[in-house]
């Protein structure tokens, strides 16, 4: 099922792509983000839109603007907060009777929950972090992380025991100290894509089926 391309204005001076993908059974939406270094067409996010499409959950990507112009180097803070409040806006006006969540992969994960810690997404009921980057790879460290505390939202944590970008013994001491607002969603042997090494025993596709099978029980929890 192909999806529709929009345009979502982010302010007076820029808009963006996006892609909204809605089936005929949906009972929730997800506003999805994507990474650093690929866009919302990555094969990736293609396949976890259409798996979660015919789970019965729409979703809305989009692009942030760097990516829309071909750039490299991530948006600033205030210009990615204000892509995630523009798109989360659309998608409550394409289904406004639909339960709305919000969040991405990594870097897009990451400007959503810092767009909640700064001021509430309107109608957002939960974020999912496909792969929070909790810090650089080879610097351990939790101070990404300080403006979770200020989420009061629940939010998932899908994530691979061999991220590199978060420390297992840090993000599951986080995880503890968030409370009843975090659920940690642990991959075995996967890394911050989500690819398990031929030697774990374990496939991609397995991770992938785990990945989608977490994300569709919590949004059930918090819709029924």
């Amino acid at each position: 099922m192909p999806a529709d391309v929009l345009t979502i204005q982010v302010n007076g001076e820029q808009s963006v792509s996006a892609l909204w993908l809605r089936p005929s059974d949906a009972r929730a939406c997800l506003v999805l983000a994507h990474g650093a270094g690929a866009g919302m067409a990555h094969p990736s996010l293609e396949r976890l839109a259409q798996d979660l499409r015919e789970q019965g959950i729409a979703s809305l990507r989009y692009q942030f603007p760097f990516m829309e112009a071909g750039g490299k180097r991530p948006d600033a803070p205030p210009l990615a907060h204000a892509t995630v409040r523009a798109t989360v806006a659309a998608a409550s006006r394409l289904a406004p009777d639909l339960p709305l969540f919000a969040g991405g992969r990594s870097f897009g994960g990451r400007m959503t929950s810092q767009s909640q810690a700064a001021s509430r997404l309107s109608g957002v009921r939960g974020l999912v972090f496909f792969a929070f980057p909790l810090h650089p790879a080879g610097r351990p460290s939790s101070e990404r992380a300080r403006h979770l505390f200020q989420v009061q939202t629940p939010m998932l944590f899908l994530q691979g025991t061999r991220d590199a970008l978060a420390d297992l013994a840090l993000l599951e001491k986080l995880c503890s100290e968030l409370g009843e607002t975090a659920t940690l969603k642990l991959l075995q042997h996967a890394d911050h894509s989500f690819h398990v090494p031929v030697r774990s025993g374990r496939t991609d596709a397995e991770v992938r089926r785990e990945v989608l099978e977490a994300t569709i029980s919590w949004i059930d929890a918090r819709t029924s």
